[in-house]
This record gives C-alpha cells, sequence and structure tokens, in this order.
C-alpha cells in the first residue's frame, strides 16, 4: 500500500531552505552517495506539501554504448541481469536474489560496464556506476525515510559528502499508511534553533 505523506513547514525558517528526501541504500557492499529522492522548493511557512512513497519500486539499466533500458518493476528477493541477445543489451529477470531483502543486478554481457538505478514514482532513488561484467549492484533499503534541509540540491542528483553529513533525521515508515511530516526550528541570528522534523498525525496500514 502506498504511503499518504504530507509535509508542513511550521518552522521559522527564513531561507527559504530546499527540503530533502532521501533513502539510503544499506546494503553491505554499496559505496556511492545517496541520490536526492524529493526536492520541496519555495514551501513557505505554513504552507503543506503532499506527496506519495509508493511501494512500487522499478529498476532501470544503462550501457556503455549510451543504452536506457526501460524500467522493471522490481522486488526484494529479485535478481536482475543485463545480457546480450540477438537484438542487442536487455535487461531481464534472472530468478531470485541470495537476500529476500534485497534487489540485485548483475551484468551478464561479456564486455562493457552498466550502470543500475533504482526508482520510486519515476524519481531517481538510488544508482550505482561501474558494474563490470561479472559483477553485480545490490539495493537494500530499509522502511525509512531520511529528511533534512540543503541549498542548491537538485532532485535526481547525487548528493554530496558534506549536505549528507548535515542531515540525521530518519524517520521510519513502518506499518504506516498517511502521516504528517512536520518541520520546526529555524530562525534568525542569536534565537535560530536547528530544524527539527517528527512524524504527527499517523495513521497506521
Amino acid at each position: 500500500m502506498d504511503i499518504k505523506l504530507n509535509f508542513i513547514n511550521l518552522s521559522n525558517d527564513v531561507n527559504n531552505s530546499q527540503i530533502v528526501i532521501f533513502q539510503k541504500n544499506v546494503s553491505t557492499d554499496f559505496d556511492e552517495l545517496a541520490v536526492a529522492w524529493k526536492v520541496i522548493t519555495n514551501c513557505g511557512r505554513g504552507d503543506n506539501h503532499p506527496f506519495v512513497f509508493p511501494m512500487r519500486t522499478t529498476l532501470s539499466a544503462s550501457d556503455a554504448d549510451g543504452n536506457y533500458m526501460p524500467q522493471k518493476p522490481a522486488q526484494n528477493g529479485e535478481m536482475f541481469s543485463v545480457s546480450r541477445v540477438a537484438s542487442g543489451n536487455v535487461l531481464g529477470l534472472a530468478g531470485a536474489s541470495p537476500s529476500s531483502r534485497e534487489i540485485q543486478l548483475r551484468n551478464d554481457l561479456r564486455t562493457g560496464a552498466i550502470t543500475a538505478s533504482v526508482f520510486k514514482d519515476s524519481r531517481l532513488l538510488a544508482q550505482k556506476t561501474g558494474i563490470v561484467p561479472g559483477q553485480k549492484a545490490v539495493f537494500e533499503f530499509k522502511p525509512t525515510l531520511w529528511i533534512g534541509t540543503a541549498s542548491q540540491v537538485e532532485q535526481g542528483a547525487v548528493m554530496n559528502s558534506a549536505v549528507l553529513s548535515d542531515i540525521n533525521t530518519e524517520l521510519t515508515l513502518l506499518g504506516i499508511a498517511r502521516a504528517d511530516i512536520v518541520m520546526t526550528g529555524g530562525g534568525a541570528g542569536t534565537s535560530a534553533v536547528s530544524y527539527q522534523f517528527k512524524l504527527a498525525n499517523v495513521v497506521m496500514g
């Protein structure tokens, strides 16, 4: 079931901060930086911004020749592969993943590295680049969202480590059907406090 979320700005923000929302790939062999899955901009004090976090995940791949393969529905416990067929390179389901918590994508080409991309709501959620033949990308996500303020962050782009190190609020979505995400704090000068993000009006699924 998709999770209906509603961001509410009850802060004293005077800088028109961007709100960035993302997930972290917690698989052990993952060394890439997180992607800004959703960026909320120009959401003034008292404004709210509803959005949906879908259960459905899709997976895509691109190859060294600049080809992008169509997104395919992907669930935890599934293994995909990019292989060469008569028509060229294709992305397909290749059976079960070794872990029921992971989505995996293997490069079964003879030559050329591939990039694996995971999407939620048609927006890029995570990416693994430089997967050489015989290697695989592993994606595992906890049922949580990370949220914080940032500036000059682009939706769908990889965030640098400086931005990521400033964001330390993790909100659990486990069992939730809908909830408000309320931002408080902020301000200017000596009265400024750090931003806080909390779930409110939570309805369990």
